[in-house]
């Protein structure tokens, strides 16, 4: 078994709540502004995904399940197989126009990787990964 590694970021969007969750609700659109993710498919079963990972050479794969879904607040997920991740997001509004962001992943260290990296390596690498993937969120949203 590996090592846990969580990530979280934040960001300020110019858009009411429900406009951000209405975006980010579109799952199968991630990978526009999630550049290492390759394909999110929608299974039967709505509350679950089938992911691709591709990143600097290796390439993972997960199924994963939304454990918890309140329109316009969060969102939750954990990995049913393969990658084993789990996550959050949530949605703060401030005012009628504005929301916070933040989204919250957590990883196990895949096995392959681990002797090549020192975790708080890999941690600031998928930070900074993360943020710019939430800044294109944003910037997604905000441009409509």
């Amino acid at each position: 078994m590996g090592r846990w590694l969580e990530n979280t970021v934040t960001s300020e969007i110019a858009a009411p709540a429900d406009r951000v969750w209405e975006v980010w609700s579109d799952l199968e659109a991630m990978p526009r502004w999630m550049r290492w993710i390759e394909s999110v498919v929608t299974q039967d079963d709505p509350d679950l995904t089938d992911w691709t990972l591709a990143a600097q050479g290796f390439r993972f794969h997960w199924k994963a399940r939304i454990t918890c879904r309140v329109e316009a607040q969060q969102l939750h997920w954990e990995s049913v197989g393969g990658l084993p991740t789990k996550g959050a997001v949530r949605f703060y509004p401030i005012g009628s126009d504005r929301t916070a962001v933040k989204l919250t992943v957590s990883y196990e260290l895949p096995g392959v990787l681990a002797p090549l990296m020192e975790p708080s390596i890999m941690g600031s690498i998928v930070t900074r990964e993360l943020q710019a993937n939430l800044d294109r969120f944003r910037d997604l949203v905000e441009m409509g």
